[in-house]
């Protein structure tokens, strides 16, 4: 079953969460995980969620998504995104229709 990291991201340093941005494509890429959404134009239309910038990931599993999150390798690049913004993050179970 496919699960799902949902992250709202206000970005407070602009160059340090660019460099974020290089580092944490590709450990994505290379663990299985890909972007469905990556900071792209947001247009709210009911209530008032307050979204920034929204990033989803999708993986294979949850297993693998925890491998990628709690991983020794995104350790210091999540300490980057700590450093350059406030997030919140949410790791989310995918639906698999019967």
């Amino acid at each position: 079953m496919p699960a799902y990291l949902i992250a709202n991201i206000e970005v407070t340093d602009p160059e340090g969460f660019a460099a974020y941005g290089k580092l944490v494509a590709p450990l994505v890429a290379s663990t299985g995980g890909k972007y469905l959404v990556r900071g792209g134009a947001l247009t709210k239309v009911e209530g008032d969620l307050p979204l920034k910038r929204l990033v989803i990931l999708e993986y294979p599993s949850m297993a693998a998504l925890r491998a990628f999150y709690d991983g020794a390798a995104y350790a210091p690049i999540k300490a980057m995104r700590e450093k350059a913004s406030k997030s919140d993050i949410s790791l989310v179970e995918g639906y698999v229709p019967l």
